[in-house]
């Protein structure tokens, strides 16, 4: 193979990946989102216990623990079906470097976002990322109102999404 049909298919290779995406999940029901987590981790400590539990032991006891998983499993699945009924899910995917770069270039730092650490001026910038992020095609005017309206740790996360999707790796650095 020669070192142009090697790089050939290696560019074909890279040309095929696609931007990392990420999700926000809201759920509109922070009862039905409780029960949700709930059943999940009592489904996660029930799978545990039967797993750790030597093959061995009581009978009886096994049966119990077979028992107790089979219902948090009913029960996650259940939980998990009312959840995704009353879920909205947002989806963000990384820009381009260019791209991101003069999205920042548009919004640079005023003294007072300098003096509070900030690189840009967060009140445009943020949104306009948002905007730019959403697989979804939220509108910037849409990001600006829920980032302003929202509890803050939902807005909060709904930043952190188009944000942390922008820093995601695919790579590794070491030895050949």
């Amino acid at each position: 193979m020669t070192t142009s049909s090697t790089w050939d298919e290696l560019e074909k290779q890279l040309n095929t990946i696609e931007k990392p995406v990420t999700t926000l999940k809201l759920c509109r029901d922070p009862e039905v989102r409780e029960r949700y987590l709930t059943a999940k981790q009592a489904h996660e400590q029930a799978d545990r216990y039967l797993k750790q539990t030597p093959k061995d032991a009581n009978p009886e006891a096994l049966a119990l623990l077979k028992q107790e998983a089979a219902d948090a499993r009913k029960e996650l699945a259940a939980a998990q079906k009312a959840y995704d009924e009353q879920t909205i899910t947002l989806r963000f995917t990384a820009l381009e470097r260019k791209a991101l770069e003069a999205l920042q270039k548009q919004h640079p730092a005023s003294e007072e976002d300098e003096e509070r650490g900030e690189e840009w001026a967060m009140d445009t910038f943020a949104p306009a990322l948002i905007s730019a992020a959403s697989l979804d095609g939220m509108p910037v005017e849409a990001a600006r109102r829920y980032l302003d309206t929202w509890a803050p740790g939902d807005a909060r996360d709904l930043w952190q999404a188009a944000w942390t999707i922008q820093h995601t790796r695919r790579t590794d650095l070491g030895k050949g």
